[in-house]
């Protein structure tokens, strides 16, 4: 049987991947973006499955009218991409607070307004299957991305407590942690103001290595995986029973999550004997 999808961050990139994957797929999409019009050779291919709509994350009654559009075109919702989202690179002490604040709003918050907005008709249906966009990035951290990685480890968190309330409602969450990817993230799509002086051998190197990988990647594609691939394992994923909460993607996530890992386990181990001597 036919899926209905709703995707946010539909306009390109994973987002636009995913909901090119379902319609491929024969299935129907609720395809949202800040500027649906970059939506309109899909509707001009594949004609009604395609619902593209207007929706910023950050304003939680047009999420709540999206979702509501979204049902009335299909009468169902059955797998809900969690996409949207952008990072801008600073130090956490030249970043401005409003822009620290605006990454969580849409990288965060956003995950939390359109998870809420789809969970009574999910309920109701006594079935779905929520992804959430999240990143290498929610498993360790790169100097330069306070803001964009305090967002993508809050979606963990959230989405692991999310997983173990709606499990006995028939609900599924699968959390996706992409490495490097073949799109504009570190591209256009991320802003770089200067960076003072004091962290310029840490966040400047950093921003340096991801203009130059942006560069690369616009001239040759060399990345760790590519978006119509994780588009793919979504779509392939979608209903399953023994979909995974929480899903690497990419040879370069494999590896930095498990030296992350392997880094907090030995020093919890250093540290083991000042954690046992204040228990009783």
């Amino acid at each position: 049987m036919s899926k209905v999808w709703f995707v946010t961050g539909s306009s390109r990139g994973l987002g636009r991947g995913i909901v090119e994957a379902a319609l491929e797929g024969g299935d129907r999409v609720v395809a949202t973006a800040r500027r649906p019009a970059q939506l309109e050779d899909l509707v001009a291919r594949h004609g009604g499955r395609v619902l593209p709509v207007a929706l910023d994350v950050t304003d939680n009654d047009q999420v709540q009218q999206a979702v509501q559009q979204g049902l009335a075109a299909f009468g169902r919702l059955d797998v809900v991409v969690n996409n949207a989202g952008y990072a801008d690179l600073a130090a956490v002490e030249d970043v401005d607070l409003a822009d620290f604040r605006a990454q969580l709003d849409t990288d965060f918050y956003g995950v939390v307004h359109v998870t809420k907005a789809v969970l009574p008709t999910l309920r109701a249906q006594g079935a779905g299957h929520i992804f959430q966009v999240s990143s290498i990035g929610g498993r360790i951290g790169s100097v330069g991305l306070a803001a964009y990685q305090s967002a993508k480890w809050a979606v963990g968190g959230f989405s692991t407590v999310l997983a173990q309330e709606v499990a006995p409602l028939g609900i599924k969450v699968t959390v996706l942690e992409p490495g490097g990817m073949r799109t504009d993230w570190a591209g256009s799509s991320m802003a770089i103001p200067p960076v003072s002086e004091p962290y310029r051998p840490t966040v400047g190197a950093f921003a340096d290595l991801l203009r130059n990988a942006a560069a690369l990647s616009d001239a040759t594609g060399v990345e760790a995986a590519e978006p119509a691939k994780v588009a793919q394992v979504v779509c392939d994923l979608a209903g399953r029973e023994d979909a995974p909460l929480r899903l690497l993607l990419g040879s370069d996530a494999y590896r930095y999550a498990h030296q992350a890992a392997q880094v907090l386990a030995e020093s919890d181990e250093k540290w083991r004997h000042v954690t046992d001597s204040v228990s009783a």
